[in-house]
């Protein structure tokens, strides 16, 4: 089930992005960059902004949030700014019915095209979203360790 978060979701919601980010940062990235002791509070305030905007999505499975996206526009663009699966939910279709329901409200919206950037070590995820259709961005291929993509959102078929 997919649906929006809420506040009572912001220490879940903070917990799953951090040990998200832990499996693709660790041995590329700093230790005390993702994981030093500012970041649960660090993330939790970040998170709770996105929350508060009405566009975060939550994936719920067995009762639990299993995965989370959140999104917003960013310079004009409508941008994936984060999506995270619990580890130990890959592989299950999480990450792939979150990226459909962002697809979906971003029709909804009348979004043509959406931006997102993703680390450039990451080859689950960038795995991931060439599957799905996003492509390097052709005016700003990079921004710093991250890649920057673009999907072409198509409108909804009837």
């Amino acid at each position: 089930m997919i649906r929006h978060a809420n506040a009572d979701d912001l220490d879940t919601i903070a917990a799953l992005h951090l040990a998200a980010r832990a499996t693709y940062y660790r041995g590329h990235v700093p230790e005390e960059e993702y994981a030093g002791p500012e970041e649960p509070a660090r993330t939790r305030a970040a998170w709770s902004g996105a929350v508060g905007r009405g566009q975060v999505l939550c994936a719920e499975r067995d009762g639990e949030v299993a995965g989370v996206a959140a999104y917003r526009p960013v310079d004009g663009v409508m941008t994936l700014t984060q999506l995270h699966v619990r580890p130990d939910r890959w592989r299950r279709g999480v990450g792939a019915e979150l990226h459909a329901a962002c697809l979906e409200a971003w029709r909804a919206e009348g979004v043509t095209t959406a931006r997102l950037q993703v680390f450039d070590r990451n080859e689950r995820a960038k795995a991931f979203y060439a599957a799905h259709g996003w492509t390097p961005d052709a005016g700003a291929p990079r921004s710093g360790t991250h890649l920057v993509l673009r999907l072409t959102v198509e409108a909804a078929t009837e």
